[in-house]
């Protein structure tokens, strides 16, 4: 095309320009039936989700608005004008409907870019416009981090009813061609929907275009910086257990661990909405939490029963045959020389033997000491009743101390039976925690 064409050809988009807009005006609906609505087609395209606010259920999304409408008063015959088809005007020109996002969740309640229409011969404008907008989004964190959300993005005129724009969605779907993926959310679908709902202010019905975000979370951060980590620790609570009882670190052990998983659980707290409905996650903590308390709380009492000391009572008949038998070959607990194979005893037999004196309980016991207690008193060797008595009251002593130390011993393989049976117990309710943790995930 040679310059002068091109000359002529902007001289011509200047006189059209002047001709369309010489008695125009943009603040009247532009149709030539008053009594008719307008149609306008709207179109959004999904560029990005810059940003969930779980805490405030905020989403601020980048989008792409594309609305098309048919001006009656902006028409000419593109012959006459050199045939032009179209032309490209800043959007202030011309008339525009006010299509807002009703769940618009912006202090500042920003609009769309101005940017310019294009306009054709037959009157049909299309108006592109990016915006960013913030829009309210209903969050359910009953499955964090394992969740998904579904956010509506709600369009309709603001001030014009149904009988005045009818307002139709050109797609069933969002356009997600040029959506640049998130890293916390994976999005799964955009489906559009046209409602007309009528308000209680008003009479009229109100045409409106619902687009819905179908979004999922990507929960590989989550399970990696906060599930994987109180999994591991809950499992060290039961070891707790494990500890001897001397070392002094056993409630040490379960109020660390506590208090890491407080920790936690406000990490989780601080990004959640304050509601009713506790995340997954949450629950597994508390849950955690309060095994972990129980745990501590037994750990006490067995420790108490293991530092019994010389002056406590005997183990009672039913619990020596629940706990120092049956009990205590179920969780593998045996004396120093024992094992899994060796022959059952029958349950107080020790005891009983040793309390009625065996050999080798004490230098004045068994048979020898019997002979000497019963010899004749012309073959004694002791002939002085003072001698004897404080023989007897040494063997007395020394058999009183083997009774306490049986005793005592006993309350010890108690408490350590205990602790076999609740660690095991323990580690079966954090693998049953967990299991049901990702079950309900699934």
């Amino acid at each position: 095309v040679s310059p002068g064409c091109r000359g002529a050809q902007g001289r011509l988009a200047y006189k059209l320009l002047h001709d369309l807009f010489a008695n125009y005006s943009s603040a009247l609906r532009p149709v030539e039936d008053t009594d008719r609505a307008l149609n306008v087609t709207l179109q959004v395209t999904l560029s990005q989700i810059i940003d969930m606010d779980e805490r405030n259920q905020v989403l601020t999304t980048y989008l792409w608005v594309r609305q098309t409408w048919l001006d009656a008063h902006l028409t000419w015959d593109k012959d006459e004008y050199g045939g032009i088809d179209s032309i490209r005007i800043p959007s202030s020109y011309v008339w525009r409907p006010d299509i807002i996002l009703y769940n618009n969740a912006d202090e500042h309640f920003g609009g769309s870019m101005e940017t310019n229409v294009v306009l054709r011969s037959d009157g049909h404008i299309m108006w592109d416009s990016p915006a960013i907008t913030k829009s309210s989004c209903k969050v359910d964190v009953s499955y964090f981090p394992f969740d998904g959300q579904r956010c509506r993005l709600t369009f309709g005129s603001w001030t014009h009813n149904g009988n005045q724009i009818d307002l139709r969605n050109q797609l069933d779907t969002g356009d997600l061609t040029d959506f640049v993926e998130n890293v916390e959310w994976e999005m799964l679908g955009m489906p559009a929907t046209r409602n007309v709902i009528t308000y209680g202010c008003c009479s009229e019905p109100y045409p409106d275009v619902t687009y819905t975000l179908l979004l999922r979370r990507r929960a590989s951060f989550y399970v990696f910086n906060l599930l994987l980590p109180c999994i591991m620790v809950s499992f060290l609570a039961p070891l707790g257990f494990y500890l001897p009882a001397d070392s002094g670190e056993k409630v040490s052990l379960g109020v660390t661990v506590l208090l890491a998983l407080t920790v936690f659980q406000l990490l989780v707290a601080e990004s959640m909405p304050p509601s009713e409905s506790v995340p997954l996650i949450g629950k597994y903590y508390i849950a955690t939490m309060t095994m972990i308390t129980a745990s501590t709380a037994l750990t006490i009492f067995i420790m108490n029963v293991h530092h019994c000391g010389p002056g406590a009572r005997p183990v009672p008949p039913w619990a020596r045959r629940l706990i120092l038998h049956h009990m205590a070959r179920l969780c593998c607990v045996y004396e120093v020389g024992e094992s899994c194979k060796s022959p059952q005893r029958a349950p107080g037999g020790r005891a009983g033997a040793e309390d009625a004196g065996g050999p080798g309980d004490s230098p004045g016991e068994g048979p020898a000491g019997t002979e000497a207690r019963g010899c004749p008193w012309d073959h004694c060797l002791c002939h002085h009743e003072a001698l004897l008595s404080n023989v007897g009251y040494i063997a007395g002593c020394f058999r009183r101390h083997r009774a306490n130390q049986r005793r005592t011993g006993e309350w010890k393989k108690v408490a350590k039976v205990m602790d076999r049976f609740f660690m095991w117990v323990f580690f079966l309710m954090v693998f049953l925690m967990s299991v049901l943790v990702l079950g309900n995930a699934a």
